[in-house]
């Protein structure tokens, strides 16, 4: 039987991921250092999600993966085939204010887990990047193929990082690797942080929703089920080890796709649907736009397509309501 370690597994894409392996017959270690960034309720409560789904098959531990003592000492006796690195120090607005967290958790976190991956002979690494790696680029959609090296948050450019050190390792080690471009992925258990999250509260609560850049944003946004659909495919399908080149240019076993879908939104619509699922106009604040955002992201997924058949289905007509649904719930309100 197949094993996956997944970091962030209390997170909201990790968790997601270790119920949806678990639920194909896999079994799942997960780690995650459940620190503060938003309420450590909500990350509890998924890894219990995940447990009451499949408590034979997932395991969890607390470790920071930052830290290779202690990251050995949790992993020590532990078999895994394959990784699933989706820990990170999430946000691009808090990397402004603690930027030692990004370089920590992003950084150092991803050579260990590359280390990791290198000396357990792993079968493959699939790894988090992100679509800020793309910064203020003006050509839309986005493509694997254009360039990424000039980030506008230091967390994009952590994220550049990761996929450079990958670049290494494959060249050195031939560590089979996958990196993903995540595109604003939204859904049940998402993040506090997230637009979706603080529209929908303030819009129950009453209180006035900020919208950035004067209401003049557009984001590809992606549901959950779609996102795991496409980690787990790439998984599944690690790159081959042949000379041939890979998406994203390398001739290494090392891929870079983006993962969105394919659809970029104006915000004013995702409001709009936020607005009906909440039964509940939003009182609007317009905003200026604020330092390390980027006004459009919209994703190229022709790679990911190709490559691994991965196929969006859910549109923000349908994705929306559910994720107001989930909240709904989960708050009793």
């Amino acid at each position: 039987m197949a094993r996956a370690l997944v970091t962030g597994a209390a997170g909201f894409i990790g968790a997601a991921v270790a119920e949806r392996l678990c639920a194909r017959g896999d079994e799942v270690l997960g780690i995650d250092n459940l620190n503060d960034y938003y309420q450590v309720s909500l990350k509890h409560d998924r890894v219990a999600h995940v447990r009451e789904a499949a408590p034979e098959a997932f395991t969890f531990k607390q470790v920071d993966f930052s830290d290779w003592d202690a990251l050995s000492a949790a992993l020590d006796g532990e078999a895994f085939d394959s990784i699933v690195h989706l820990g990170a120090q999430a946000g691009v607005r808090y990397s402004l204010e603690n930027p030692r967290a990004y370089v920590e958790a992003n950084l150092m976190g991803h050579v260990n887990m590359l280390e990791v991956a290198r000396h357990r002979d792993s079968a493959h690494m699939v790894y988090a990047s992100s679509s800020s790696v793309y910064g203020g680029n003006d050509k839309l959609p986005f493509s694997v193929e254009d360039r990424a090296d000039h980030p506008v948050s230091l967390y994009a450019a952590t994220k550049k990082a990761d996929e450079l050190m990958s670049e290494t390792y494959a060249h050195l080690y031939r560590t089979p690797l996958t990196g993903l471009r995540f595109f604003t992925v939204y859904g049940p258990w998402g993040r506090p942080d997230m637009a979706l999250w603080l529209f929908t509260d303030a819009i129950l609560s009453g209180r006035p929703i900020k919208v950035f850049n004067e209401g003049e944003m557009w984001r590809d946004f992606t549901f959950i089920d779609d996102i795991v659909s496409g980690v787990v495919a790439c998984l599944d399908k690690p790159p081959a080890d042949d000379g041939a080149e890979k998406a994203g240019g390398s001739v290494k076993p090392h891929a870079l796709y983006n993962i969105g879908n394919h659809r970029s939104e104006k915000l004013t619509r995702v409001i709009e649907l936020i607005e009906q699922a909440c039964g509940k106009k939003a009182e609007v604040q317009l905003m200026p736009m604020q330092p390390g955002d980027v006004e459009k992201t919209y994703a190229d997924i022709d790679a990911i397509q190709r490559d691994i058949g991965y196929q969006p289905t859910t549109s923000i007509e349908q994705g929306i309501p559910q994720f107001v649904e989930w909240y709904r719930a989960y708050h009793k309100v």
